[in-house]
């Protein structure tokens, strides 16, 4: 079979997770802008030596797991899972099977920090073992209790490994495993082998591949795996006749429209100063000066899904921005204006506020000589790859 010398990944990902007290499974709740399933499916879509991808889920939540795996390339397969893990997984098995893999990588969804290089050590120690697993090497000092709370022993923590995934394995050991195992009730995919004594090799894992279980485990993810990035832009043009009004990508009719080298959007100019700012990455007139003939005219939408494309990585959680004008009135033009940058930036027009203001008649604005915006932005900076 042209597969069996290949791993196959599988995420399990059936799994209800009440404890976290949300409204639906954690799995597809953002984490940084994106749902949880998503950054384990990124892990194995990074690893190369992952050739397909299984993700088990509830029962109903089949598109939605589906659209958590949009930006893979490999070949997704998404099955409903069963009534435990140890159940779900072996459907998953069961597929992996049929699919002619010798050998499978298991990962649960709920690890949204398990980088690619953990994943190619646990397999590379599989290949050598027949099965590995990540774990993390216990600190604490640990007691054993009884049924009312008192300490019965300790135990010597050198011998003490917490177990985390991914776990790796050959698919037909793994298989005979459960087999011969069925019947009993296993916390992971080890730990049936383990019952029929065959050994399983441990490989060191960072700590903060932790499994996100209590809101607790929530915040500390959400601290561990975003950086917020503030950026503040502003720009101002001149109003001159015969020249269109054209603000937030929107056509306003009046009679003065703004001087400048491209349509002169002086809010979407603001805009994509701020989120160039917030990104480190200069100020507009770096990356489309005024002097360039491409830019002639141009759209300052078009501008602005260039600049969406040069923030790879990052995560646009909140725009606020002000146009400063005497007249017209912006206020019937700014859900237009709103739906256009949302479009635009391929995000949601709950993170995106306009407002407007006058001077009261006071400097250029005030006269009417010209119009001024600013923006302020926050990005969130993906920190795992």
């Amino acid at each position: 079979m042209k597969n069996y010398d290949k791993f196959i990944g599988l995420i399990a990902a059936a799994g209800l997770g009440q404890r976290l007290g949300a409204d639906k499974p954690k799995q597809f709740l953002p984490l940084a802008g994106r749902p949880l399933l998503a950054w384990s499916a990124e892990a194995m879509e990074k690893t190369e030596e992952i050739a397909e991808i299984i993700v088990i889920c509830p029962a109903g939540r089949e598109e939605e797991a589906r659209s958590c795996l949009k930006r893979a390339s490999k070949p997704c397969h998404i099955i409903r899972g069963g009534p435990s893990r140890q159940e779900s997984v072996a459907l998953g098995l069961d597929l992996a099977q049929e699919l002619g893999y010798g050998w499978v990588v298991i990962h649960d969804a709920a690890r949204p920090f398990a980088r690619p290089e953990l994943f190619r050590r646990v397999m590379a120690q599989a290949r050598r073992h027949g099965a590995a697993l990540a774990a993390w090497p216990c600190s604490d000092t640990v007691k054993t209790a009884d049924q009312e709370a008192n300490v019965k022993s300790t135990l010597p923590r050198e011998q003490i490994w917490l177990a985390q995934t991914p776990q790796a394995f050959a698919l037909p050991l793994l298989k005979a495993a459960a087999e011969l195992s069925e019947g009993l009730v296993c916390s992971d995919e080890a730990a049936l082998l383990e019952l029929n004594r065959q050994k399983v090799k441990l490989v060191a894992a960072p700590r903060a591949n932790f499994k996100i279980t209590a809101p607790e485990d929530w915040i500390s993810a959400q601290q561990l795996l975003c950086r917020p990035r503030i950026g503040f832009g502003f720009d101002a043009h001149r109003l001159i006749p015969d020249r269109r009004l054209i603000l937030g990508g929107v056509a306003v009719d009046y009679h003065l429209g703004l001087q400048g080298h491209s349509d002169a959007d002086v809010l979407t100019h603001a805009l994509m100063d701020a989120l160039l700012a917030a990104a480190g990455l200069g100020d507009i007139g770096l990356h489309f000066p005024d002097h360039d003939p491409a830019y002639a005219g141009i759209s300052s939408l078009k501008l602005l899904a260039a600049v969406k494309l040069k923030l790879a990585g990052y995560e646009i959680q909140q725009i606020n921005a002000l146009i400063m004008a005497q007249a017209p009135k912006m206020a019937p033009h700014i859900p237009a204006m709103r739906a256009n940058w949302a479009l635009t930036l391929a995000t949601g027009e709950e993170r995106i506020n306009i407002a407007a203001t006058t001077t009261e008649g006071m400097g250029y604005i005030g006269k009417g000589e010209g119009m001024a915006a600013q923006a302020q932005v926050m990005l969130m900076e993906n920190s795992i790859f």
